[in-house]
């Protein structure tokens, strides 16, 4: 079976904006887009060099920035797939922003401050390990703020979203969308694996036991926050490598609309010597 192009791949995942969705149908276990796991670890492979050589061109433009929400439970593999889908791009015009509890100075201030202020820079790709969708999920499930507040910022993320996509940069969002069974898989290998030890955090373990709270704060955002500016794309992410696999091709595929091109500085290469 041949790779599956990008135009196949947005098709399946995505949460089609304006169209109800429902989470629960969703199989995160999902393998009929690669059903061979070696082929799932060469598209990586090649769609991971592509995303560098496209990266290094819009660090030279300079006029536009791409933005890669990855949220999903733990264990879902957001340090994951940011470790396999960026695997061969060097660090120059890359940012990383993990966000984890706010702190005072942070919850000092409105929501989304915190967030604007992890924008990257134009010409640079920004990934986002979480995001201001954590005030929609966790902050909804736990109680943090009150209901009606939650409600009101379903629509003031999407008015953000889109303001940022006007001013140059590109949205693109992944739920990675983990199984509960396969999230206990997981959680015992942080368990029994020293290199995977740190990774456990108790608070893991409450949560999961909110799983179904969870899982509907997730079916609100994604069919509220699917926008034509910026779509979710909900990824199976059972398998690793299949879930390496899919998002590559969907980052590629945001890089390639760009239409990028090496700046042309106006010199006359022919007037020097050297």
């Amino acid at each position: 079976m041949a790779i599956p192009s990008i135009a196949q791949v947005r098709k399946a995942l995505i949460a089609r904006p304006g169209k109800p969705f429902d989470l629960s149908a969703r199989d995160t276990a999902d393998r009929s887009l690669f059903p061979d796991k070696a082929e799932a670890e060469t598209s990586l492979r090649k769609d991971a060099a592509v995303i560098n050589e496209l990266k290094d061109m819009l660090y030279a433009e300079g006029k536009r920035g791409l933005i890669v929400v990855l949220q999903g439970m733990d264990t879902s593999g957001k340090s994951g797939t940011i470790k396999a889908v960026f695997s061969e791009t060097t660090p120059l015009g890359m940012e990383v922003k993990a966000f984890k509890v706010p702190s005072s100075e942070e919850l000092a201030r409105d929501y989304l401050w915190r967030v604007h202020n992890a924008v990257p820079r134009r010409g640079h790709v920004g990934i986002f390990d979480r995001s201001h969708y954590e005030d929609v999920l966790v902050v909804r499930v736990r109680g943090f703020a009150p209901l009606e507040a939650v409600e009101q910022r379903y629509a003031q993320i999407n008015a953000f979203e889109k303001h940022l996509c006007e001013n140059g940069y590109t949205v693109v969002k992944f739920m990675l969308n983990i199984g509960h069974a396969e999230q206990g898989v997981r959680l015992k290998e942080r368990l029994m694996e020293p290199h995977k030890l740190w990774k456990f955090n108790p608070g893991d373990l409450d949560d999961r036991e909110h799983w179904p709270d969870f899982m509907n704060a997730y079916q609100i955002a994604v069919e509220r926050c699917s926008t034509r500016h910026a779509p979710w794309y909900v990824i199976p992410a059972d398998s690793r490598s299949r879930r390496n696999a899919m998002i590559a091709r969907i980052v590629r595929g945001a890089l390639e609309d760009m239409d990028l091109a090496w700046k042309d500085p106006g010199l006359d290469p022919g007037s020097y010597t050297i």
